[in-house]
């Protein structure tokens, strides 16, 4: 099984060249995903997983020859798997393969980013942080730990998301400022942005994203975050009045 701080090894299974591209396209903005190979139906697939190690299959379910869900069920020992299809009625039998995720077509770049993040907690042994918002009656639990892994020189490296001080946009990389160290690497923003760990950070900035818990002032032009003042963008002002309120001119 592929441990944390590898690549996961990825194989795309599609007969429409255009779902499969797109696939592909959105792995590309994935550091950690390895894109090993793509096949355009299942008994292509088949022969792939015969010769090669693969930790993760994007498999589209209605294919001539062999179904997706078939091949899956045929493997003794199935990588992780996300079904993709245009077909709502196969996901009661796809989940029943243990699949990691369903995605129906046409399939959104968010989406298909949830998909990754859990089959990443899947990898690691956890459970992927829960996709709806708990109804404010219900108790709140203890946050979940939750890493984002950045590919920088050739590894993965493992950030703690608690320990993120803030997110910076810097051309086509991103600044990963945490308590102990700064990252740089090559990763747009919105990625970023969609496998944090949901409700725990805000985009206040094409350029920056923070820890909602971590904000130690505040005001309609800029919050402030370990120190520093990181400005609020046009376009996010609304969001952040709706989360921090009216707001007022914070202390220096």
């Amino acid at each position: 099984m592929t441990q944390p701080d590898t690549q996961i090894r990825t194989l795309i299974v599609d007969d429409e060249p255009h779902a499969l591209q797109i696939i592909r396209k959105y792995a590309a903005n994935v550091p950690e995903l390895e894109v090993i190979g793509t096949c355009s139906n299942a008994m292509q697939a088949a022969q792939v997983l015969r010769q090669q190690a693969v930790d993760l299959l994007f498999i589209d379910i209605k294919m001539p020859g062999l179904l997706g869900t078939d091949l899956v069920r045929s493997l003794k020992n199935p990588p992780k798997t996300v079904f993709t299809t245009a077909y709502h009625e196969y996901a009661v039998e796809g989940f029943n393969l243990d699949a990691v995720d369903y995605l129906v077509k046409p399939i959104p770049l968010n989406r298909f980013l949830r998909a990754v993040d859990k089959v990443m907690h899947a990898l690691r042994g956890d459970r992927a942080p829960a996709v709806y918002a708990q109804p404010r009656e219900t108790p709140v639990q203890p946050a979940a730990r939750h890493y984002l892994y950045l590919r920088i020189d050739r590894q993965s490296i493992k950030v703690d998301t608690a320990d993120i001080h803030w997110i910076e946009s810097v051309r086509d990389y991103i600044r990963v400022v945490t308590k102990e160290k700064t990252y740089m690497t090559k990763q747009k923003i919105s990625v970023a942005e969609k496998l944090l760990p949901m409700g725990r950070f805000l985009r206040v900035h094409r350029s920056f994203i923070i820890p909602v818990d971590s904000v130690e002032g505040y005001n309609p032009n800029y919050v402030i975050v370990a120190g520093k003042k990181v400005p609020i963008g046009r376009n996010y002002k609304q969001a952040c009045q709706e989360h921090f309120g009216p707001g007022g001119e914070t202390a220096e």
